[in-house]
């Protein structure tokens, strides 16, 4: 019977993931899911994330401030902007290359790489020229 509640609570949080395109946070993600079933733990969400993430579900995007997921789970760059925190998916095709090229100069098996671009988003462009 447990297994059956884990995955309905797995299933609810994966879909509050992909009800959002903001790349929310974990914290973002358990106040969603809590709105419809009010029984969650933090716990719950935050272990669910991980297992998720870890299956390929979704993207967890490791940042400074707070880890993010995305529902777009192939490989991809993201940018960020450096005043308000908005994380957005780079309009780039992610580079193999990369990896072959530091496996060739290291001798590291590269497994995957993570490029974050950092700047400001065009709102605060805007808000900081008034």
């Amino acid at each position: 019977m447990k297994k059956q509640r884990n995955s309905k609570q797995k299933q609810m949080i994966l879909d509050a993931v992909r009800a959002r395109c903001d790349h929310p946070t974990a914290d973002q993600i358990y106040l969603d899911v809590r709105g419809k079933d009010d029984k969650i733990s933090r716990g719950t969400v935050y272990r669910n994330l991980g297992v998720l993430a870890e299956g390929g579900e979704i993207t967890n995007v490791k940042l400074n401030a707070a880890d993010r997921y995305d529902l777009r789970a192939g490989r991809h760059y993201h940018i960020i902007c450096t005043e308000c925190g908005r994380v957005v998916d780079a309009p780039i095709k992610y580079k193999e290359g990369y990896d072959e090229e530091i496996e060739a100069e290291t001798g590291f098996q590269i497994n995957r790489h993570r490029l974050i671009f950092e700047g400001l988003c065009p709102e605060c462009i805007e808000k900081n020229k008034k």
